[in-house]
């Protein structure tokens, strides 16, 4: 340190000292400046990009909460639509059940008016064979013949009615 002290240059210490502040000046203006320019940009533009993806996150939290409403409102929609459905199911088929039910009843009354008309037919057949067959027999046993048809008629008009068939 001695040495150092020694050799001292006062002049080369100035010229030392006027290099250092211009170089610090140069340095300041032409360097350092768009140094902490570039560096300020990049900060903004990794904070712009920060809020971005903030803003991106909120905007599919978002997105995703509409979803959810749209896929809640579709079940719901495809439930009423699958009600609706069952419900004209079961409506088609009880009215189905009450025309069949309509049309076996109706066929079942045919059916008895048709089998009452039979019967009364019937009776009616039976009826007449029976006349035929009292007067036939009325006729051996008497050994008579009626002369007359209107009294033969009238004789079973009243043989008929002497006679109730059910």
């Amino acid at each position: 340190m001695d040495k150092l002290i020694h050799d001292f240059s006062f002049g080369l210490f100035i010229w030392q000292l006027l290099v250092f502040v211009a170089l610090i000046f140069l340095l300041k203006k032409y360097a350092w400046k768009p140094i902490l320019d570039a560096v300020n940009a990049r900060e903004e533009s990794i904070e712009g990009a920060l809020k971005a993806a903030e803003k991106a996150r909120e905007e599919m939290k978002a997105l995703q909460s509409d979803n959810e409403a749209i896929l809640k409102e579709a079940r719901e929609e495809r439930e009423r639509i699958l009600k609706e459905a069952r419900d004209m199911k079961n409506k088609i088929v009880a009215e189905a059940k009450e025309a069949a039910s309509a049309e076996a009843d109706k066929t079942v009354a045919a059916a008895k008016a048709s089998i009452e008309a039979e019967k009364t037919a019937a009776v009616a057949e039976l009826k007449k064979q029976a006349a035929s067959l009292s007067i036939e027999v009325a006729e051996k046993v008497l050994g008579q013949e009626l002369s007359d048809a209107n009294k033969q008629a009238e004789m079973i008009g009243k043989i008929i009615d002497d006679v109730k068939f059910n």
